[in-house]
């Protein structure tokens, strides 16, 4: 068996033990479970109040999302608990969750925000570098 210097070993990380952390936005929480301030790249759990509102964004790079409960949608459709969903470079929306909803999203980069510096990828404000 072989095994891996420190900076090559797998991170296992228990999301449950994360407590969550108060977003920009109104109704919505985090827990950044991976993020890379060199490349952008992030992966992170979202906990959406009902009626909870993801304001209008282009996306960068591209944007997969899969929805663990609740109800997640924009003007292009609808993704219930167990759905996927992904949005490639140049997708500009406003999201929306009129259930409430807790969904795993992974970024290739951090969403543009219209009225926003930045969303959730921006490491000086949340995350985990590099792990």
């Amino acid at each position: 068996m072989s095994r891996n210097p420190p900076e090559l070993q797998s991170r296992y990380i228990d999301p449950e033990e994360m407590p969550w952390a108060p977003s920009d936005f109104p109704g919505i929480e985090t827990k950044v479970l991976w993020s890379d301030t060199e490349t952008g790249r992030s992966t992170i759990l979202f906990k959406l109040a009902p009626g909870a509102v993801v304001p209008s964004h282009t996306h960068v790079d591209v944007e997969q999302t899969w929805v663990l409960s609740g109800t997640f949608e924009d003007d292009e459709g609808q993704a219930v608990a167990g759905h996927y969903i992904w949005r490639p470079a140049g997708n500009r929306h406003e999201a929306r969750s009129p259930t409430g909803a807790v969904i795993l999203s992974m970024f290739g980069k951090p969403n543009d925000f219209d009225d926003s510096d930045g969303f959730y990828t921006d490491a000086s404000n949340h995350g985990t570098d590099r792990q």
